[in-house]
């Protein structure tokens, strides 16, 4: 049996180094492509990268009014429409939420399945391929 990534990151991770990795990925995924990684596109994954739970749009922009003035719902959902064609964040249709890609090993096109903590609202990503050779 293959080892595979686990679905949800352990208790004990470094989160800022795996927020780190994301944005420096994110960073040479739009670079390769020749696409820009604006400030607002950096600063709405770098909230869903906050949390290991799904974020719907109102939340990311709550998230992001902390720190800066509160961006337009438009503003979020472009920067949130060019993640996901980046393949950088996922949306999870049954919750109308977001969340950043955790696994960096398939492309946008991949399918994958969401695991989803009815107590913590955390959320773990496998590739469906696995739930269907089970």
């Amino acid at each position: 049996m293959t080892q595979t990534k686990p679905a949800f990151p352990a208790p004990d991770h470094d989160h800022s180094q795996c927020a780190e990795s994301a944005i420096v990925r994110a960073e040479r995924i739009c670079g390769d492509r020749g696409q820009k990684f604006t400030p607002i596109r950096r600063r709405v994954l770098q909230a869903l990268l906050a949390h290991h739970r799904a974020l719907g749009a109102y939340e990311i922009i709550e998230e992001l009014a902390k720190s800066m003035p509160r961006p337009a719902p438009i503003t979020i959902y472009r920067a949130l429409d060019f993640l996901m064609e980046n393949g950088l964040v996922h949306r999870i249709e049954s919750r109308n939420a977001f969340l950043a890609c955790a696994h960096h090993g398939h492309d946008a096109a991949s399918a994958v399945a969401f695991l989803i903590c009815d107590a913590c609202g955390s959320v773990g990503e496998i590739p469906a391929a696995l739930l269907a050779k089970s």
